[in-house]
């Protein structure tokens, strides 16, 4: 996956196939677009938001498809990966977008509420890598891409379970750039900042007052512009960059 020698311009993804959880709405959904908009086929996988999952493919058209799943479940996310492999033919990019946003005083959260939110972000990213794991191989490399989040760097009040799961997705990130680059597969954090989004959701609770003001660049940044550092990242131009947390915030942390 290096050079562009012969490729279609906007069209840097060509034949390639690329796997995206959470990938119903909000940023997993301008995820899974932009990379069709590459040229990339996609799996989009939600495991409850189907009706919404349903509308991302209708948008992208017949070089997606859907995959309920729940990326906690080691048997469902095999199922998942052999499904992507099967419709596509092989499987080159993993974006591990799934995650919960609970909100909540450390001292009221429940084990439950915590093991279910860290097996969502850390769980689900753990599994799904080590399923693609042997695809990328055979493709003779590939891509993952974490999505992780700006309190897991800069920390906040009420996301004690959210922030130890972010900050452990960077770490995982590390740790598998190494692992993984004898396999010729890069693997990156991209962290949004402030983004608009859908809220109102389950464990999606409307933010503070005190957390609405805009970052340095004046306005909150649309999940498109998630989107392209991802998809940048995935193609061909990008195969030197590994082990990298990178911040689209508009200036709102500089790490």
């Amino acid at each position: 996956m290096s050079g562009n020698a012969g490729m279609t311009p906007g069209k840097e993804l060509a034949g390639r196939v690329a796997l995206v959880t959470g990938g119903a709405r909000n940023i997993g959904r301008a995820i899974a677009r932009s990379l069709a908009a590459g040229g990339a086929s996609v799996m989009v996988n939600a495991r409850t938001s189907k009706a919404m999952a349903e509308e991302t493919v209708k948008m992208i058209g017949s070089s997606a498809d859907l995959y309920m799943a729940d990326v906690t479940n080691p048997a469902q996310v095999k199922a998942l990966v052999d499904a992507t492999v099967k419709r596509f033919g092989r499987l080159d990019v993993l974006v591990n977008n799934a995650a919960v946003r609970h909100e909540n005083a450390f001292s009221s959260i429940s084990y439950e509420e915590w093991r279910s939110v860290l097996a969502t972000i850390l769980d689900g990213a753990f599994l799904c890598a080590q399923a693609c794991l042997p695809h990328m191989a055979k493709a003779g490399g590939g891509t993952i891409i974490n999505i992780g989040g700006l309190t897991g760097h800069r920390g906040a009040t009420g996301r004690a379970h959210v922030i130890a799961a972010k900050a452990g997705l960077a770490g995982m990130t590390k740790a598998l750039a190494l692992d993984l680059a004898p396999q010729h597969i890069t693997v990156n954090c991209v962290v949004p900042g402030t983004i608009e989004s859908q809220r109102g959701l389950p464990g999606a609770p409307e933010r503070p007052e005190g957390r609405r003001s805009p970052p340095p660049i004046g306005r909150r940044g649309e999940p498109e512009e998630i989107a392209a550092m991802v998809r940048m990242l995935c193609g061909p131009d990008a195969r030197y960059i590994t082990g990298q947390a990178i911040h689209v915030n508009g200036g709102g942390y500089m790490p």
